[in-house]
């Protein structure tokens, strides 16, 4: 889980780098996204478990994973134009408590000071979203997407999780990332998106090295607990709060205020028993 948080922080600082300063679209994003990763994996594939059944099942799950990470890529550009990554890290706070409840109905005891928790981090997503920014954040814009990538990410693990007897996770997301990279060459052309920023897009390909690690370390964390692959996204935004606390100069006293919220009522949930 802390690998991941790392591998996790570095990408999210250089996709926000990559939607809000370069403003490349969902869709070079996402091709450059795959592509780069579907090599990167490649180079893994050989020190993972890797086994596949011919089966619907395992077809399925590679054509489930696609569609996830394709809404999480194309989505993630469309949000983080508005987001900086910690907001970002904030709002996906909100699958830590989907996936609580989701063992909840699965016959899990109900947590009074849990369920408090969660009070207490929805309104600290409140006071940031109403806070005085020095960019107004375009929530009628990115509401949609944004409850698009949650559900991705949510998706994500939900079907790694239930598919692995039928193909490994590492099959399922090399065949989903080989899957985008080959659709997405019909809607993009590659030499376009250079020509747009070189170094944008090398700095988007560099960054899918700690993301594909992470990656899969992520889904050794998913075959373990749907829970504890939530608690990875708290984990990342105590450390993007800590890095934006010492490096941004001015923070509207009602998004500190906001910030500092959420990471207390997610960091409880997370240690409550």
């Amino acid at each position: 889980m802390l690998g991941v948080t790392a591998c996790y922080t570095i990408t999210s600082l250089s996709d926000r780098y990559a939607a809000h300063d370069v403003h490349f679209s969902g869709s070079e994003f996402t091709f450059l996204m795959c592509s780069s990763m579907s090599v990167f994996i490649a180079c893994i594939l050989p020190f993972q478990e890797v086994y596949f059944t011919f089966s619907w099942q395992a077809f399925a799950a590679i054509l489930l994973i696609a569609l996830c990470k394709f809404l999480e890529f194309h989505m993630s550009m469309i949000v983080m134009e508005q987001l900086p990554a910690f907001e970002l890290k904030a709002w996906l706070g909100v699958n830590l408590f989907v996936s609580y409840f989701t063992e909840v109905l699965g016959g899990m005891p109900l947590s009074i000071p849990k369920t408090g928790c969660i009070v207490l981090t929805a309104i600290g997503l409140v006071l940031i979203v109403r806070s005085d920014k020095s960019e107004k954040t375009d929530y009628k814009r990115i509401a949609l997407p944004l409850i698009l990538y949650m559900m991705s990410k949510y998706g994500y693990s939900i079907v790694i999780k239930s598919f692995t007897p039928y193909v490994s996770s590492a099959v399922q997301l090399f065949g989903a990332m080989v899957i985008i990279a080959v659709v997405m060459l019909f809607r993009v052309s590659p030499a376009a998106i250079f020509a747009k920023s070189r170094k944008g897009a090398v700095s988007v390909i560099l960054a899918r090295i700690p993301n594909a690690a992470g990656t899969l370390l992520e889904n050794a964390v998913i075959a373990i607990s749907i829970t504890s692959y939530s608690f990875i996204q708290p984990m990342i935004l105590v450390t993007l709060f800590l890095i934006s606390f010492f490096t941004e100069k001015k923070r509207a006293l009602r998004e500190l205020c906001g910030s500092l919220v959420c990471v207390c009522g997610i960091v409880l949930f997370v240690v409550l028993k």
